[in-house]
């Protein structure tokens, strides 16, 4: 039997917790042993004396660490902000690492952590749980084998309240750069649902652990809060093989609604109306392919993938590469209209809505929170995703595009070319 594999864990509060409690409670976290956490502020974390009662060293910052062997993964869980450095820094050590989504902030940042891999010949995964999941791969596999055609169009809708605890949950939420002027570009699309951008990407990949690369963006981006980047975002973005994709997302709205699919093939059209009902592949010979829903899994497959890797030196669904589409995405995104367009005040309302459920990121204990969102927007977003096009085309008349950004060969954030 395989001795446990040495993990550090950096970031314990967030979505740190989620990995350190599949550590702790899943049978499968008996592969690992933790031998260190970094976090400035442990005390967020409700399994903290758990972690202390095994001996774990906890530190403030990563640079304690640099004087002791180094661990055989680490676990980041940090902010956007921090992901470039910290993962650099763990593969110096020589240690793998498994990054939370997403990436980076930019795309420079995700080729210096490619090319820091490569010099040190470690890997590095980023935490897609949807790629590392049975299910996705399953359906990635028939349309790589061509059960559906040709793909033609895939577009996605998700709609998630983020009240104002969400936005003052820490000092980078919602912001485009940090106080230190670093890049954060925090939005729906580059934190809550960037997994529903990414996996209309990487479905359609030519290798179990590639995805599609993007030719151009063209974006609306709106905001109801009072933060400096988007807190709504409608985007189509063209592949390189002409495949059409459609992302629909706000925060800014009153009704939750998990997120939906539909991927149209020349010979299917695949559909997922959100948890627990099952991805329904529906085909031009009438008949249908179930897949189960990709939220059935845990989220820390990846994890387990990962500690697997580790010992049998196997790939990786969703590594650097794998992930850089999307933040291509996201950086064109930004560069298709830098200035979010405010939504009319008239639009705009506040209402108090009791505390998130204890699944959403937005968890807080105790009284009601104020919620800005936007009246009726819930409506002319589902209206563009049935119809497949942005609000501008659909005759809203508060509604503005983007510019076309040409993404082939994007290679520096703001603007694609490097200086």
């Amino acid at each position: 039997m395989d001795k446990p594999v040495s993990v550090v864990l950096v970031g314990l509060g967030g979505y740190g917790e989620v990995y350190l409690s599949a550590i702790l409670d899943e049978p499968r976290g008996e592969a690992c042993r933790i031998v260190a956490a970094v976090d400035p502020e442990p005390l967020r974390c409700s399994r903290l004396a758990e972690l202390e009662s095994r001996g774990v060293p906890i530190h403030p910052s990563m640079e304690p660490l640099a004087h002791l062997p180094p661990a055989e993964l680490v676990v980041i869980s940090s902010p956007i902000h921090h992901h470039c450095e910290q993962t650099c820094l763990a593969l110096s050590w020589g240690s793998n690492v498994l990054c939370e989504k997403p990436a980076a902030a930019t795309v420079q940042e995700v080729d210096r952590m490619i090319e820091t891999a490569e010099l040190t010949g470690r890997w590095v995964a980023i935490g897609y749980q949807w790629s590392f999941s049975r299910v996705i791969q399953e359906l990635k596999g028939d349309i790589r084998s061509g059960v559906f055609g040709r793909p033609l169009r895939l577009r996605s809708l998700c709609l998630w309240p983020r009240d104002a605890s969400y936005y003052g949950r820490n000092d980078w939420a919602g912001r485009i750069r940090d106080d230190q002027g670093r890049w954060v570009l925090d939005s729906p699309l580059n934190n809550a649902m960037a997994h529903d951008l990414h996996n209309m990407l990487y479905v359609l990949g030519d290798q179990f652990d590639t995805a599609a690369e993007p030719a151009e963006v063209v974006a609306e981006t709106y905001r109801a809060n009072d933060i400096e980047n988007f807190d709504t975002a409608a985007v189509r973005v063209r592949t390189t093989a002409g495949v059409e994709i459609l992302f629909f997302g706000s925060h800014a709205v009153a009704e939750n609604a998990d997120p939906v699919f539909r991927y149209e093939f020349s010979g299917a059209t695949v559909e997922y109306a959100g948890h627990p009902t099952a991805i329904v592949a529906r085909l031009a010979d009438g008949s249908c392919r179930e897949y189960p829903s990709p939220n059935s899994e845990s989220q820390c497959t990846k994890l387990f993938d990962c500690l697997a890797a580790v010992r049998r030196r196997g790939p990786i669904a969703c590594g650097l590469r794998t992930a850089r589409p999307h933040l291509v995405c996201v950086n064109g995104v930004q560069d298709s209209l830098p200035e979010p367009r405010p939504f009319p005040a008239t639009m705009v309302e506040r209402r108090l809505v009791d505390p998130a459920p204890p699944a959403t990121p937005a968890k807080q204990e105790g009284a009601s929170h104020p919620l800005t969102c936007a009246e009726g927007l819930p409506n002319v977003l589902r209206a563009c995703y049935e119809r497949g096009v942005l609000p501008s085309e659909s005759g809203v008349p508060w509604a503005r595009p983007g510019r076309t950004v040409d993404l082939r060969g994007y290679a520096c954030f703001p603007g694609g070319r490097k200086q």
